[in-house]
């Protein structure tokens, strides 16, 4: 088959934060598909088409890739942050799963990006910087119980932890359950990161203790990151730089 199929990541923002590699495959590609807000950062040019579509048809926005590209076309599905975290890649390959047995026989590649969650913790320090794990805080996909259950697991195995869609107008109570669960599992004042659009004209990144953290600092363009009880602040003129040490004593 001549057609192919890129899954690629657009970065949490900034255009200078889309690798080369996803430059050059839309410089090639016919096709763009994705959610309206991400098709709307691929710029449009003679001999492309863009499809832009609702979030809630990823398995559908993902069987018309594939079968483009079955047709011969060259197709781009994009994501924002990188695909394979919280996004296309996993939608594309269950619908090749679940698809025609010929779709396998496609040339189908996953272009990596800068996650949400990289970013954020490049402009605070590094608080991702020994053991950590992400969490998507959205109940859309699976139950809250699940959630909570491994917030609580996570948070007395200590780890950092980066929070993804903690919080929309849709389901506002989630994010405030949250961070109830990980006041009574941490007991402590550790830092939490508050960091908002990343990388664009929007960006605002507020640190504050667990006990002072509030549902309203956050919304579906903030990623929240939790430090370890060895995450450790350094106080200077301006934002503070948030960091969790590479070894831990003992």
């Amino acid at each position: 088959m001549s057609g192919w199929v890129a899954i690629a990541g657009l970065g949490p923002g900034s255009d200078l934060m889309v690798t080369p590699e996803v430059t050059a495959a839309l410089a090639e590609a016919t096709d763009v598909v994705g959610y309206i807000p991400y098709v709307a950062r691929v710029a449009g040019r003679e001999g492309l088409t863009l499809h832009p579509t609702d979030n809630r048809v990823e398995l559908d926005r993902a069987a018309h890739a594939l079968s483009m590209a079955a047709e011969g076309r060259r197709v781009v599905v994009v994501s924002s942050g990188d695909p394979g975290v919280f996004a296309m890649a996993s939608a594309v390959f269950e619908a090749l799963e679940a698809g025609p047995v010929a779709w396998r026989d496609l040339d189908i590649r996953v272009l990596p990006g800068i996650t949400a969650m990289l970013a954020a913790a490049a402009r605070a320090g590094a608080p991702l910087g020994h053991d950590f794990c992400a969490i998507n805080l959205s109940d859309n996909l699976k139950p809250w119980v699940l959630i909570e259950k491994r917030l609580r697991l996570a948070a007395e195995a200590d780890f950092a932890m980066a929070f993804y869609n903690p919080r929309s107008r849709s389901r506002p109570e989630g994010f405030a359950r949250a961070l109830e669960v990980l006041r009574e599992a941490c007991g402590d004042a550790r830092p939490v990161i508050f960091a908002r659009a990343i990388s664009t004209p929007e960006e605002t990144l507020r640190v504050v203790p667990l006990t002072e953290a509030e549902p309203e600092m956050a919304d579906m363009r903030t990623m929240v990151i939790v430090g370890s009880s060895q995450t450790r602040i350094i106080e200077r003129a301006g934002a503070p730089i948030v960091y969790t040490p590479r070894g831990v004593a003992g």
